[in-house]
């Protein structure tokens, strides 16, 4: 067991986001966290790395844990020039073999001289991967990771995340909103609403009644097309705090 979670509650002020969270993520393992808007699957991450204090249950790690976590967005001033290279730099200095293995393993070997302001949405996420890598993490945290990328980048960044699985022997827990690439690509998901209405295999959380209470019915183009519709909804209203 890497982390685990027992009877973990989360308040954000006077609001209650997440209630009776319990779950272990064991090394090797892709789980992947679903839900619609306001279920607090950004807050569990956050939680899970220490940026929430829960105000009930606790989290268990494992001794000398380390966690990559590649944030949902990144705010960068516009002002600051800053490259690749400088930004996978910082706080601290990191040895050319280092930054290279870390770029390799995302994908990202032709972006270290290039402007970290100037790259792609699909670009980015590959830096913000290869920085989660640096101290060759056990648990790698990914905040939908493949926003904004088409089906065939997010396809590919789907693999990446199998390959790095397999070269760090590392857990993978990520956000994610496509429920297509979901039920094809994961070996385990958690369905959140506040609390975890389902988690299992995806073909049993698929056909399970408090999937389709959220996400419509079994029809696959249909659920999607819902749950897609609801990521839509959020993106252009407010920015989604839990």
């Amino acid at each position: 067991m890497l982390i685990e979670t027992r009877n973990l509650s989360v308040r954000i002020g006077k609001t209650p986001i997440l209630s009776d969270i319990t779950m272990s993520i064991q090394r090797g393992e892709i789980v992947t966290i679903i839900g619609p808007n306001g279920s607090g699957k950004s807050t569990l991450m956050r939680t899970l790395i220490g940026a929430l204090l829960p105000c009930q249950g606790e989290i268990l790690r494992s001794p000398g844990l380390r966690i990559g976590y590649v944030p949902q967005r990144l705010h960068i001033d516009e002002t600051l020039p800053l490259t690749v290279r400088r930004f996978l730099q910082l706080p601290r200095r990191r040895s050319r073999e280092e930054l290279q293995a870390v770029v390799s393993s995302a994908g990202a070997q032709q972006l270290l001289d290039h402007q970290l302001l100037a790259l792609s949405g699909g670009q980015l996420q590959r830096v913000l991967l290869a920085r989660a890598l640096l101290d060759k993490p056990d648990l790698l945290l990914l905040d939908e990771p493949t926003q904004g990328l088409d089906r065939r980048g997010t396809s590919a960044f789907y693999h990446q995340i199998a390959s790095i699985r397999q070269q760090y022997d590392c857990a993978v827990i990520l956000v994610s909103h496509d429920l297509r690439v979901v039920m094809r690509r994961s070996e385990r998901v958690i369905c959140l609403n506040g609390h975890i209405c389902c988690e299992g295999k995806p073909d049993t959380v698929g056909t399970s009644t408090a999937f389709r209470s959220l996400f419509g019915q079994d029809e696959d183009d249909d659920t999607l097309a819902l749950y897609q519709h609801r990521e839509h909804d959020r993106r252009h209203s407010m920015p989604e705090a839990v």
